[in-house]
């Protein structure tokens, strides 16, 4: 053995880095401070929590609460490592019920911070105070002070400064703090919670509220009506799941996966088998780029989860994970089922934000409503010159568009008394009509009772056609085939020869029947009867099939594989922009959109439907 190898020794670690190696676990930022101290509070018993700030927690973070306190003699046991009043036994950990359990939270906050504690339980005429600072931790001193608990923090990081420099702003460091503590509140709306960031109040919640009152007073009182509620009851003894929530509909769906809330008994959690179960069930109904706006409640025993398996405790193990699953797919989705998901046009005009329905304020004056309806006006003609045009290239969105635009609004509106009711009103009925009148060859105009619906005759066939193709490959297996005289021969790439042995089931269910005939060639010998009878041309179909099974990321063992083919299929074979119908083919094609499910969008997530609502009409007449 050299002389170096000899000097190295195997070494017990002090007290203090054995504290500051587990707040680098648990403890990354202020938020992470403010996580474990409030959860502590909520465990207490705790009906009021408020929070003080300083420089985005930085500098300092005070939680008070009045919970049940902490007794005198247990102190300074708060303060030392591993010691908890949650957990007794290793069997405890098979059932846990509490947020925090760990006991090493208050130990390595005081190891990275200067940490004072004042405590009072209901048995003492006073409380105590405790003070701990790095490896140093204070005796307790008699201090007056009401039941309850209030700890405060300060001068993060003050001693470990290579983990001080890695925080950000003390804005970005006070948002990260908001975002956990309304998770806290938004899943313990009984807790009146208040937040002060730098003598500025953030945050100010009553005690006793209901879940949807909470939910409601984080995300947005102007997102109330576009939040369904979601119910699940499968719990049965210690077994199940029982799911509460909010979810939103699809005009307010996000770029990103910030809005979504999920919580488990009670704690906040991050589980891709939940965020996978919200996505399929807003499958077709969203853009796949955006992101469901969801608030989810779940309660199931604790010896049917394992929370013990993330440091913060954000992600969990279930033990019946397909459970889990199906219980959230099917509950968001029956929710979305009941609920009109088509979007206004204030909605969908450019720019408009998820408060699309308030862009006309009712306290705003009759020259600013003017102009904003006149610009309107304007945005639903851009939106819909967007679109694509006849193929014969003949038409022209010109005067006479908007003459027949108007002429079919002012129809709609004639027949409405001008009101006398206040915008709280519920909207009057308005009797429904057989009558549809096509616009140029691309777009339908007919009501309902909540206003005008302009349709995209080609998304709504769309829809119409995949869910049709759906249902038979669900109910007999694969779709019909017809078999084709002479084989279409077909140049592939190598990597659709390779995995090829993959793709034929999902060939066979779509009705395609095919046989590798070379290096980089497939030979086809059935091709969907259903594509014939909708005079769609097999060769460039199964061309750009091909091509999208070479795409990357395409896993054709998939549900999702399957449903881009019938996207696809679909879309092939639907009418399309500049096809002139027939009185009856309108009437077909409507009676189509009433029967079919999830009818307000194409499978792609985008809208076949606008409504422009009756309050939005009158508005547009100056008659509101």
């Amino acid at each position: 053995m050299s002389s170096t190898e000899s000097t190295i020794q195997i070494r017990k670690l002090s007290p203090l880095l054995i504290n500051q190696i587990a707040a680098g676990e648990v403890i990354e930022r202020p938020a992470s401070v403010l996580k474990e101290l409030v959860e502590n509070s909520i465990d207490a018993g705790a009906t009021r929590i408020t929070v003080e700030l300083e420089q985005g927690g930085i500098e300092r973070i005070s939680i008070a609460d009045d919970g049940h306190g902490i007794a005198p003699d247990q102190m300074i046991l708060a303060l030392t490592p591993h010691a908890t009043s949650k957990i007794i036994e290793s069997k405890d950990l098979d059932r846990i019920g509490t947020m925090g359990f760990r006991g090493e939270a208050l130990a390595s906050i005081a190891s990275i911070a200067r940490v004072s504690i004042r405590s009072r339980t209901a048995d003492f005429d006073e409380g105590r105070v405790i003070a701990a600072e790095g490896e140093t931790v204070g005796e307790p001193k008699p201090i007056g002070c009401p039941v309850g608990t209030t700890i405060e923090v300060k001068n993060l990081f003050f001693n470990t400064p290579a983990r001080r420099k890695f925080l950000r702003t003390s804005t970005t460091e006070q948002t990260r703090c908001l975002e956990w503590l309304r998770d806290l509140a938004m899943a313990n709306p009984s807790i009146g919670v208040r937040c002060v960031g730098d003598g500025k109040v953030k945050l100010d919640l009553p005690i006793n509220q209901t879940p949807r009152q909470r939910v409601v007073s984080i995300l947005g009182k102007e997102l109330e009506e576009q939040l369904i509620e979601v119910s699940v009851d499968q719990f049965d003894d210690t077994r199940g799941i029982l799911v509460w929530g909010l979810v939103g509909l699809p005009a307010i769906a996000r770029a990103t996966n910030k809005a979504q809330h999920v919580f488990l008994n009670g704690r906040t959690i991050r589980d891709r088998t939940i965020q996978h179960a919200i996505r399929e069930a807003y499958r077709g109904l969203i853009d796949p780029g955006k992101h469901p706006t969801a608030v989810l409640m779940i309660e199931m025993s604790p010896a049917a989860v394992d929370v013990n398996v993330h440091p913060a405790k954000l992600e969990v193990r279930f033990r019946d994970q397909s459970m889990v699953h199906r219980a959230i797919y099917h509950g968001v989705k029956e929710a979305l089922g009941r609920a009109d998901v088509t979007p206004t046009l204030l909605q969908r005009l450019p720019g408009a934000g998820v408060d699309a329905s308030s862009a006309i304020m009712p306290s705003a004056s009759h020259e600013q409503v003017s102009l904003q309806l006149d610009r309107q006006v304007e945005q639903l003609v851009e939106y819909l010159e967007a679109k694509p045009r006849p193929a014969d290239g003949s038409s022209e969105r010109g005067p006479r568009f908007k003459q027949e635009l108007k002429a079919v609004l002012a129809q709609s509106s004639i027949s409405m008394p001008t009101p006398s009711f206040a915008p709280s009103t519920p909207m009057p009925t308005v009797q429904r009509v057989d009558k549809v009148l096509q616009v140029h060859s691309s777009y339908l105009i007919s009501q309902d009772e909540h206003g005008v619906l302009i349709i995209d005759q080609h998304a709504l066939h769309e829809r119409v056609m995949f869910n049709k193709l759906l249902t038979r490959i669900t109910g007999n297996g694969s779709l019909e085939q017809q078999t084709l005289l002479i084989p279409i021969m077909l140049d592939v790439s190598g990597t659709v020869i390779d995995q090829f042995d993959k793709l034929v089931s999902l060939l066979e269910r779509i009705g395609v029947e095919a046989t590798p005939m070379g290096p980089k060639s497939i030979g086809v010998q059935a091709v969907p009867s259903f594509l014939h009878s909708r005079n769609v041309q097999a060769e460039p179909f199964l061309a750009e099939l091909f091509e999208k099974i070479d795409q990357d990321g395409f896993v054709p063992t998939s549900e999702e594989a399957l449903h881009e083919v019938l996207d696809m299929m679909a879309c092939k074979a639907a009418i399309k922009a500049g096809d002139v119908l027939s009185d009856e083919e309108l009437n077909a094609i409507m009676q189509l959109r009433n029967e079919t499910e999830r009818s307000a969008s194409c499978p792609h997530g985008r809208p076949t439907t606008v409504r422009l609502t009756i309050e939005e009409l009158e508005k547009l007449f100056d008659r509101r």
